[in-house]
């Protein structure tokens, strides 16, 4: 049995609308990244994308997710989100509900898993 603690890594202000926390997760394929974020009631990432693509597994709770010029979609425990490559979108809690998931995304040639952009406003987000 081999058994590693988490790594909580801090979140740039500029990625996110309210509290969030975020940690890698270990054992993500060469060329991955692999994290576990949780976000609190309200917060949400800023529009981002990314490379080689993102899969979302939400673990617990309830969110919002939204590609760019598509619907905010409802996502709860046990969904999967996959986002194409360069995909512009966003994800995160609902108003009232904590969101928890992992995130596995492709890393550039660069080593970069994804390129940001502007906050999500409260005129986007659903409830603010």
């Amino acid at each position: 049995m081999d058994i590693t603690k988490a790594t909580p890594l801090p979140v740039p202000a500029d990625w996110v609308t309210g509290t969030t926390r975020l940690a890698n997760v270990p054992g993500a394929p060469e060329g991955f990244t692999y994290f576990h974020v949780e976000f609190e009631p309200g917060a949400r990432t800023a529009w981002h994308r990314h490379p080689r693509g993102q899969l979302i597994y939400v673990t617990a709770g309830e969110g919002l997710v939204q590609r760019r010029g598509g619907p905010v979609e409802r996502i709860t425990a046990g969904d999967t989100v996959w986002t194409e490559p360069g995909e512009w979108h966003w994800h995160g809690a609902g108003p009232a509900t904590g969101l928890s998931h992992l995130t596995l995304q492709g890393v550039d040639e660069h080593g970069d898993s994804a390129s940001w952009g502007e906050p999500v406003g409260d005129d986007e987000y659903p409830g603010a």
